[in-house]
């Protein structure tokens, strides 16, 4: 835009700004059937709050609706839900019209593709260790082999606020999908609340478990934990020495782990003991006879002194 200033700087000055339609285009590149398309539609000094229509139209003809909103920041974002019987290979597009400011256009064409459906979606264990290698697969109707998907895995949260933990590409093959993942916890073990701290609140001690979802264009299956939930279970190694430095051979030990759960035994002959599968997260050691008890957290190894 060219502005001229031909007045003196030092008074005040009205400049029109000319609004503009600068794009409407789908955010996606094909529209399948039974599920949402979503587009966007982005304008210049329309001003804040400005009226906008979208009607959504298809060749041959098909309504997909309106939408009447108003326009914020200069952009707006919708979608339209694309019936589960619109014809294959219809093509499907969207009209703007902005009344106030005069200004209108469409967006680009895109082919409509049958229904799709993931299902079947599964872990390959019902617990993970750090290190393991887990196989995330999946079953597929109407999305072609080569097309390419994306399996988000998710820590499951009781409240519902699940945390992403990673997004990987997986490419369809005979109606299937499948994946490996190596697992190593990302978070820290000391975070998390143990049963000791809950009791204050009322509240029940959660493992860390993590769900997956399939995401084809913008639709995202799976997320009501279909696939199931898997549990991290972590491991802790304790050595014992005294003052001395030497190892506390056969000690007898009392741990509280985090979920509350108690374990006793004996040291070996190297002052040590390694607990497998247990709930991470912070837990407490005693040495009853040493009269000494310290706290420590699982997946670490620690020595103690007496």
């Amino acid at each position: 835009m060219d502005l001229k200033f031909t007045k003196p700087t030092d008074s005040e000055e009205k400049i029109e700004l000319e609004s503009s339609l600068v794009s409407a285009s789908w955010r996606c590149g094909k529209a399948i059937a039974g599920l949402p398309a979503p587009f966007e539609v982005r304008t210049a000094f329309v001003g804040e709050g400005a009226p906008i229509k979208v009607t959504g139209k298809s060749e041959n003809g098909e309504k997909l609706g309106k939408i009447k909103d108003a326009i914020r920041g200069n952009v707006f974002v919708g979608e339209f839900e694309i019936p589960e019987d619109a014809e294959v290979g219809d093509q499907v597009y969207f009209e703007v019209e902005l009344s106030k400011n005069d200004l209108s256009g469409e967006s680009e064409r895109i082919p409509v593709y049958p229904p799709v459906r993931v299902f079947n979606l599964k872990w390959s264990a019902t617990q993970v260790r750090r290190g393991d290698i887990l196989t995330l697969s999946a079953d597929t109707t109407n999305l072609t082999d080569g097309s390419e998907v994306t399996v988000i895995i998710y820590e499951y949260d009781r409240d519902k606020a699940h945390d992403k933990v990673i997004e990987l590409p997986v490419t369809v093959a005979k109606d299937r999908i499948e994946l490996k993942w190596e697992f190593e916890y990302q978070g820290d073990i000391d975070k998390i609340p143990t049963q000791k701290e809950l009791d204050k609140y009322g509240g029940k001690y959660q493992p860390p478990q993590y769900f997956f979802t399939v995401k084809v264009e913008s639709t995202e299956f799976g997320s009501k934990q279909e696939s199931g939930l898997v549990e991290f279970k972590d491991w802790l190694v304790i050595e014992f020495k005294g003052l001395d430095g030497l190892a506390r051979a056969n000690e007898n030990y009392a741990f509280e782990l985090a979920d509350g759960s108690k374990k006793k035994g004996q040291l070996d002959a190297a002052g040590k003991v390694r607990l497998e599968d247990i709930p991470p997260g912070p837990c407490w050691v005693e040495f009853p006879d040493a009269k000494s008890s310290t706290e420590t957290q699982a997946g670490q190894k620690t020595g103690s002194g007496a």
